[in-house]
């Protein structure tokens, strides 16, 4: 809101002389999964703590073109100064949970997880990830400080796969750990060594159904890269634990809703 409001405030919302209390609806343009109710009741609090903010239905829930979400009522200065603030929140993260909740369901009948990464929005994670989780996806780290992910970028740095996880091993200070491999060669280096989680990267169906059958009695197991729509069932296939998903976040249309006034 200071975003929206800084330095002058509302300038064209200060023009109108009408400051009635007056009663508005926001209603849904799409069939998707709602999220956000609680931020767009907060941003329409910060103009006017008076407004009351009626939730028509629960964040996760599948709602239908032409829904009430919401019913507002206080002075129409406030609302007016709040709508689109309040709208963005609805819409970004209702668009995260009707993409993650698409990923979600070509999975039926698999035990694999979808997870989202740090590919978000400055300043926009948590709602981003907030949006995954209501759409039944599942959070990896939050940030760089949560586990330790080794990646193909710290290998080619470091030069030695094995070494540099025995590093991570003696200094993880009771933190996960995650290595990344892009071929079978790699993954046998640290076979036997005690961390958590293989993450195979951009590996072909019949390498990474290979690394999956090597190293899923020891370690958890994830896929990532240049997953979507079309491939994600075919890749759980493989048995894969977890796919891991960057376009969930940053690739998600935002959801469609409008606010109009009643009497």
């Amino acid at each position: 809101m200071s975003e929206d409001l800084k330095p002058s405030g509302d300038v064209t919302t200060a023009l109108i002389k009408n400051n009635k209390k007056i009663k508005a609806k926001i209603i849904s343009n799409q069939n998707c999964v709602i999220g956000g109710l609680s931020f767009a009741k907060e941003t329409f609090k910060y103009s006017d703590k008076k407004v009351d903010f009626k939730a028509k239905t629960k964040d996760g829930k599948k709602i239908s073109k032409g829904k009430v979400v919401a019913i507002v009522h206080g002075k129409a200065k406030a609302i007016l100064r709040s709508e689109r603030v309040a709208l963005n929140f609805l819409s970004l993260i209702s668009g995260v949970a009707t993409t993650t909740k698409k990923f979600v369901d070509k999975l039926k009948g698999k035990s694999c997880k979808i997870c989202c990464t740090r590919k978000t929005s400055p300043n926009l994670r948590l709602i981003q990830k907030y949006g995954v989780k209501l759409g039944g996806g599942f959070n990896h780290r939050f940030n760089l400080s949560d586990e330790i992910l080794i990646k193909d970028n710290h290998i080619a740095i470091d030069g030695n796969i094995r070494e540099l996880v025995k590093r991570a091993i003696k200094n993880k200070k009771g933190k996960k750990i995650t290595v990344e491999v892009d071929n079978l060669n790699q993954l046998k280096k640290i076979m036997g060594l005690k961390f958590n989680r293989i993450l195979f990267d951009n590996m072909n169906l019949k390498q990474l159904r290979k690394g999956v059958r090597i190293a899923k009695k020891i370690y958890e197991t994830e896929a990532s890269g240049g997953v979507n729509l079309k491939n994600v069932r075919r890749i759980a296939t493989t048995g894969v634990a977890r796919i891991s998903v960057g376009q969930i976040t940053h690739s998600a249309p935002t959801a469609d809703f409008y606010l109009t006034f009643f009497k």
